[in-house]
């Protein structure tokens, strides 16, 4: 079975000096790999074909069988780095915490271990008939979150 840290390695300096990084590698029993790589500005077909060449190169399948797949996070996965959440401040985002809140706003900041929301919320003010929608920032850890992705508007 192909080291799995070994290829991380690999695969992270063959990335190093561009945009675009490692999101997320997995290895499956039957050496099935699966690479997902993100950009701060985007992945196009070129850089994961040009990828699958430098793995195959480095990775003999004569020695190690293996199956390949490279490919780019997609617009709506879900976040699993830090660095996604920086690349889409100021974007509106679904999040669902752990705790099983649904929170819908806008990605404010994005820190080394937490991340700020701005979501509108309804309030009723004492002696006001109705409510009103004020914006509000939560600030909480990404170790909170379950589930985050950015959403997208046409």
């Amino acid at each position: 079975m192909i080291d799995k840290q070994a290829l991380s390695q690999f695969i992270e300096s063959r990335l190093e000096g561009s945009d675009c990084f490692l999101v997320d590698l997995t290895i499956g029993s039957d050496n099935d790999i699966t690479v997902e790589i993100d950009s701060d500005s985007r992945v196009d077909i070129d850089r994961c074909i040009e990828l699958t060449r430098e793995i195959e190169a480095e990775f003999d399948r004569d020695t190690e069988d293996y199956s390949l797949e490279v490919g780019s996070s997609g617009l709506t996965s879900p976040f699993k780095k830090v660095r996604q959440w920086r690349k889409n401040v100021g974007h509106e985002i679904s999040l669902l915490t752990k705790d099983g809140r649904k929170l819908r706003g806008t990605l404010r900041a994005a820190g080394d271990d937490t991340f700020t929301i701005s979501v509108s919320e309804k309030v009723r003010h004492e002696g006001a008939k109705r409510p009103v929608t004020e914006i509000r920032d939560i600030e909480m850890p990404y170790s909170d979150v379950k589930r985050a992705e950015c959403i997208l508007e046409f």
